[in-house]
């Protein structure tokens, strides 16, 4: 079994090119891809301390095998993954980090997320902000003590309405910078059991019938 540092050194394979008329960028990116590496190691070790894993801006697409390996005996209560190129979450997340209350997954290239994460039984405080999300994932509705949702920024144009209404423990939802349809940003403005923010766009003039 490879160690951690070498599992992680693969996950940034990518980023090398073994054709020798490119060697320079070649060791360019092996350069960015080991101090990324160091980054990733050096937070997980605060982690153990804080109880808080912080892997924003560690240019990540997937988070590495070796980070849950890392932090198998580590009790999470956050996790930061923001700003990074992640396109999706595994299953296993919600495994390893089962007690998490905090999850910042915001500026990725995320479109959506496993049903798996609904598990997570203790999160309170979940941010998918700019990414590219069309509707609300199932964790959303469906996590029993979620009280803060941010899905600013995405590209969401319908929500499930009563779905949301029955959330147990939803108290603020902030779904502005949405392309949301008028009649759902609507339906949303009347929601009064939480706090929604929404972002009103203005009538089209085919759709203002005072003109």
């Amino acid at each position: 079994m490879r160690p951690p540092s070498s599992q992680l050194g693969a996950d940034y394979s990518n980023a090398e090119n073994s054709d020798p008329n490119n060697m320079h960028p070649m060791m360019v990116c092996t350069r960015l891809a080991g101090r990324a590496i160091i980054r990733v190691v050096g937070r997980c070790n605060d982690a153990k301390e804080n109880n808080n894993l912080d892997l924003s801006e560690c240019q990540l697409m997937q988070v590495p095998d070796a980070v849950y390996h890392l932090m198998r005996h580590t009790e999470l209560k956050g996790c930061n993954l923001s700003s990074n190129v992640i396109t999706k979450i595994p299953p296993k997340f919600a495994v390893k980090f089962s007690l998490i209350t905090e999850l910042n997954l915001s500026n990725n290239q995320m479109s959506k997320l496993p049903d798996e994460l609904a598990d997570l039984t203790e999160l309170e405080k979940l941010d998918i902000s700019h990414n590219s999300f069309t509707s609300l994932p199932h964790v959303a509705y469906k996590t029993p003590k979620l009280t803060t949702l941010n899905a600013h920024h995405n590209f969401i144009t319908e929500v499930d309405i009563e779905r949301l209404k029955e959330c147990p423990s939803l108290q603020d939802v902030d779904l502005q910078e949405n392309p949301l349809t008028r009649k759902c940003t609507e339906a949303l403005q009347n929601i009064t059991v939480f706090r929604i923010a929404v972002t009103v766009r203005p009538l089209e003039d085919w759709e203002d019938l005072t003109i």
